[in-house]
């Protein structure tokens, strides 16, 4: 048994980094507000790119964003957004370091609203993970309902780089979707 390995979702290929995101990480319902606001910043500088090139570059952005902290990064200044912009550990890109800190102040506006992140985020598929039940990668939708309104409700509290697309990304990634195929070890019973 010492060779095999176990069948995991396509999309993860054979990259250990990769299959380690993919096992430890995605689709585990996630309820800590500091691992949401992470995941929420990393989605959003995600936009447009590969998912792995922000995974090798997550600690970067952990040291550039104060261990996704929100009070400290909605505390940064502008010298030091721009002082952001000069590390090549991340994507340099000004709309998405900038929307760091405003989606850092809107973060911070939904807890004081509904207590936690957690509970306003969670309260789009009813405070329990949705299970798909996708047998290929084409079966795996793009966007939902749910990531819709999840998008609608963050702009309209300022959020930024939060598209339905990014938004279903995210779901799926912080648990509140089950979107690993029919066969992979990860998938809920």
């Amino acid at each position: 048994m010492g060779d095999l390995m176990p069948e995991r979702c396509g999309w993860c290929g054979t990259d250990p980094l990769y299959m380690a995101y993919h096992d430890e990480e995605w689709g585990v319902p996630q309820h800590d507000d500091q691992r949401l606001f992470e995941k929420l910043i990393l989605e959003g500088a995600q936009a447009g790119l590969s998912w792995i090139t922000i995974l090798r570059k997550r600690e970067a952005y952990r040291k550039a964003f104060h261990a996704f902290d929100p009070v400290s990064v909605a505390a940064m200044t502008d010298a030091e957004l721009e002082a952001v912009l000069r590390d090549p550990g991340i994507v340099r890109n000004r709309l998405k370091v900038f929307s760091a800190r405003r989606n850092a102040l809107a973060f911070l506006a939904v807890q004081r609203e509904f207590g936690t992140f957690d509970a306003f985020l969670w309260s789009f598929v009813g405070g329990v993970p949705k299970v798909n039940q996708p047998r290929t990668l084409s079966e795996v939708p793009a966007v939902t309902p749910e990531a819709e309104a999840l998008s609608k409700a963050l702009k309209k509290r300022g959020f930024t780089f939060v598209g339905p697309t990014i938004m279903y990304a995210y779901m799926q990634s912080m648990g509140l979707v089950d979107d690993h195929l029919a066969g992979c070890w990860r998938k809920a019973p």
